[in-house]
């Protein structure tokens, strides 16, 4: 569970990872969840909103055989929902299911989140896992970085400096990370800074009591400044970027990650915060559309939202260990009538749920009906 600063403009709500289960039993308890909400076995039409990568494909798997279709297509890169598809969606099915669900990689050895082994690459290289989420997180990464490279602590007799890299002062910059100076640096009575001393390529200034004590006077050496480096808290910065210029359509993770960017890189796993908080937004947005579009109007919709665990195969292993970490649902009758379960709530009922499906289709069987069944000439009219 994460837990950020009070200090900053908006907060990242907590996310339990008490109810995070296997897809093998995720996937029945789902199904089984739909049918106690008196979805008709059969007239299900499950639509997934995933990212596009590969290691989406075990889940999906276990979606087609206990729901006994293939699955509409809701998603775009970085488990973003496409909204505009709700109107197609209802078309297909009598009762509604959509699973939203964002990835992050899992390596069991080093327990860290973010890497996944490509078994089908030459070398089973491992790489960042989503790869969407990674090339987007990874400029904030570096500006936060030189940050922390570049914002030095010393202590000089009695006063506690901080020492900041022009770069970081210049006001004049459109775009980049820039720092909360009055919650860090001590003011005249006149309202300027209090500068301790000027270098070629950087400022020292006196530090607010209140800030010294925040990071504590052991990180203040006397002799030798040291970078402040992940103590750099995520209330004393933030990001300006330029977002009118960017399509939403190709862009729409930024639009969800950015007003959270600072707590996003300075969480213990970024890579995961991230998924987290896409999948946060992309509930909270699409719950919105459910309600308004005239598209399930008469039909029973549930809406399921959470995070994708891609834990790498070992050898030997076809599939990954996917595992789905609940976040909210919600869910409208046929009459109109709806409710949002928050995530306590939703793993309450999936774990209330049986793990035996006995609707479940054999795939194999399947297959080797369509393989067994006489083939059908078409007939074509130019």
């Amino acid at each position: 569970m994460f837990s950020y600063s009070p200090h900053c403009k908006k907060m990242i709500p907590p996310y339990s990872h008490d109810g995070v289960m296997r897809y093998s039993s995720f996937v029945p308890r789902l199904y089984n969840l739909c049918r106690s909400l008196d979805f008709t076995p059969g007239k299900i039409m499950p639509a997934r909103a995933f990212c596009a990568d590969e290691n989406q494909g075990y889940p999906i798997i276990q979606l087609t055989k206990h729901f006994g279709t293939f699955l509409f297509n809701h998603g775009r890169a970085g488990g973003v929902m496409a909204t505009d598809r709700h109107g197609p969606h209802a078309q297909h099915g009598k009762d509604l299911l959509i699973l939203q669900a964002s990835h992050v990689g899992y390596d069991a050895e080093t327990g860290k989140f973010g890497m996944y082994r490509r078994a089908h690459t030459e070398h089973n290289e491992c790489g960042p896992t989503c790869g969407k989420i990674h090339s987007l997180l990874k400029r904030y990464q570096e500006e936060y970085r030189f940050a922390s490279e570049n914002i030095v602590l010393r202590k000089r007799g009695d006063e506690f400096l901080i020492t900041i890299d022009n770069l970081l002062l210049n006001d004049l910059r459109k775009e980049g990370l820039f720092l909360h100076m009055d919650r860090i640096v001590a003011q005249h009575g006149d309202g300027t800074w209090q500068v301790a001393q000027v270098h070629s390529t950087s400022r020292s200034f006196r530090m607010l009591s209140v800030a010294v004590e925040r990071l504590g006077e052991k990180l203040f050496p006397p002799d030798t400044p040291v970078p402040i480096g992940d103590k750099l808290p995520a209330d004393w910065f933030y990001y300006e970027r330029d977002l009118a210029d960017i399509n939403e359509d190709k862009q729409h993770l930024d639009y969800n990650l950015f007003p959270v960017m600072q707590q996003i890189v300075t969480a213990p796993e970024p890579m995961l915060a991230a998924a987290q908080v896409n999948s946060m937004v992309e509930f909270d947005s699409t719950f919105r559309t459910i309600v308004k579009t005239n598209a399930y109007q008469s039909q029973k919709v549930l809406l399921v939202s959470g995070v994708n665990i891609d834990i790498s195969p070992n050898h030997g292993e076809v599939f990954p260990l996917t595992k789905f970490a609940p976040w909210a649902a919600y869910y409208k009758d046929e009459h109109g009538v709806g409710q949002v379960w928050e995530q306590t709530e939703l793993s309450e009922r999936l774990m209330a749920q049986p793990l035996e499906n006995p609707e479940q289709i054999d795939l194999e069987a399947a297959i080797a009906t369509m393989r067994q069944t006489p083939d059908i000439e078409i007939t074509w009219r130019m």
